[in-house]
């Protein structure tokens, strides 16, 4: 077996920090047009960003070779966790937020895992750049910062097919729209700007200002559910706006590639063909009628055009592990709560911006639950697990089998190391499905925000963010000793 090609890594890791460092960039813009000091905190940080790249990159410069699946997997959690503690510096250094490392890490890879939880309390008052910047975090992290590097790491001569793979979601990641990757990853990456926009405009018409409407978009796109209050979308106290939400979080839950599909094709076809769009669409209906049911049932509500839009909205912001809330859905009574906290389980789509299990592993999982029932009554029968149509491979099935063994068994793990920390049980199992599900929001003490639980608890929910946005595998393959061996 090959060895790491270290300095081919290590020169690529350069580049992406040293790209990553722009970022820093739009939130100086927006302080300098606000006139907030934010804006001299997010120059020192391009500064700093830019050095360390370039420390990076230039010793390494001339380093060629092409990328290989194990060099893909440590680019790709190598950059995530770079990024998620140098992201964390603005939010440190910040003196309109004076937060501890712990919280500026664990903000940082909140926003940029797309989960969404937050430490931070007295949003409405931050200032513009720091609001700006949270939301920014979530647009970034929301296809995949890899995935646009990968656009543009052919004009600098590089590979991006094992990056591609290691860091796109679901199981079926070989995929492809075009035959090259790279012009595969800007076709994903304009329907995602595209989006933006819409979501942006959607927002202005519906009621919000500007800035509101295009920051909200970010993380809407991005199924990632930070907002610029601390009311989350509550604070408008619009059905409008509540309405576009919830279309926009449905699409965002939907795979990019149909959506790519739909605009090239000029129509819905791809969508009404697509058997995991429909099931995604009848879990969401299922636990929307639910939810409406119950608030109505339990006398939550006053009324019942009250219990669909609140019923409606939350069944989406969860299901789709968007996170958005528009009241406090945590102390809702009876099973309610934890029935959408198990929603955000499935999550959205594969290769959308949703987290969770994926769609299509579920479906895929009830179909050979299905089809195991087949066999005890015809023992001799071939059957097959077909989607759209097409038999998938017993390796994909055998694989969706392994992953779901690796996701219960972490997420039980997780939930007992928080429970030996001192958090009772419904904040630890809330908050590991949270983070692992890039939810956000929990039950408990972590309801309202995290910043009541320890540095310990936190840590370990970064990692379940970061096992969780990049589905488990990818980073424990580099804990097995297999993967070192030569």
């Amino acid at each position: 077996m090959r060895m790491i090609q270290l300095a081919t890594t290590l020169r690529l890791l350069g580049i992406l920090v040293t790209l990553f460092s722009l970022t820093m960039l739009p939130p100086a813009l927006i302080g300098w047009i606000y006139g907030e000091a934010s804006l001299w905190v997010f120059l020192h940080a391009f500064f700093i960003l830019l050095a360390a790249g370039l420390l990076i990159w230039v010793p390494f410069f001339w380093s060629r070779g092409d990328l290989h699946v194990r060099d893909g997997f440590v680019v790709v959690v190598m950059f995530w966790l770079v990024l998620g503690i140098f992201g964390a510096l603005p939010l440190h250094l910040d003196p309109a937020l004076h937060i501890s490392l712990t919280d500026a890490v664990f903000e940082s890879m909140s926003g940029l895992t797309t989960t969404g939880a937050t430490v931070i309390v007295g949003l409405d008052d931050l200032p513009r750049a720091l609001l700006w910047y949270r939301q920014q975090l979530q647009w970034l992290g929301g296809m995949g910062i890899i995935v646009l590097a990968v656009a543009i790491l052919p004009l600098l001569g590089i590979g991006g097919m094992q990056l591609f793979r290691a860091e796109m979601p679901g199981p079926l990641k070989d995929n492809k729209l075009t035959p090259r990757i790279a012009e595969t990853a800007r076709n994903l990456w304009f329907i995602y700007l595209g989006l933006t926009v819409a979501r942006a405009l959607a927002y202005w018409a519906a009621g919000m200002e500007a800035f509101d409407a295009v920051t909200h978009s970010f993380s809407t796109v991005a199924i990632g559910g930070f907002s610029t209050y601390d009311a989350s979308i509550g604070h408008f106290d619009s059905a409008l706006i509540e309405s576009v939400a919830v279309v926009f979080m449905l699409l965002g839950g939907m795979n990019f590639a149909l959506h790519f599909l739909a605009v090239r094709r000029q129509g819905l076809a791809p969508y009404a063909r697509d058997e995991e769009v429909r099931f995604y669409l009848l879990l969401l209906a299922a636990g929307a009628a639910i939810a409406v049911g119950y608030l109505l049932y339990a006398g939550v509500v006053a009324d019942a055009p009250e219990a669909l839009r609140q019923g409606i909205f939350h069944a989406v912001s969860i299901g789709t592990t968007t996170g958005y809330a528009t009241t406090e859905f945590h102390l809702w009574p009876g099973f309610l709560p934890v029935m959408l906290v198990f929603l955000s389980f499935v999550g959205g789509c594969t290769a959308s911006t949703g987290g969770g299990m994926k769609v299509i592993r579920v479906l895929l999982l009830a179909k050979q639950g299905l089809r195991e029932i087949q066999r005890l009554i015809h023992p001799h029968a071939h059957i097959a697990v077909k989607v759209n149509e097409r038999v998938m491979p017993d390796r994909v099935v055998e694989a969706v089998w392994g992953f779901m063994a690796a996701y219960i068994l972490v997420f039980a793990l997780m939930t007992l190391v928080l429970m030996a920390s001192g958090l009772d049980q419904v904040t630890s199992f809330s908050a590991v499905a949270a983070t692992l599900n890039n939810l956000g929001p929990g039950l408990g003490d972590v309801g309202a925000n995290y910043a009541g639980i320890s540095d310990f608890s936190k840590w370990v929910l970064v990692f379940s963010m970061l096992l969780g946005r990049l589905e488990i595998f990818t980073v424990l393959v580099l804990l097995s000793p297999a993967f070192w061996r030569r």
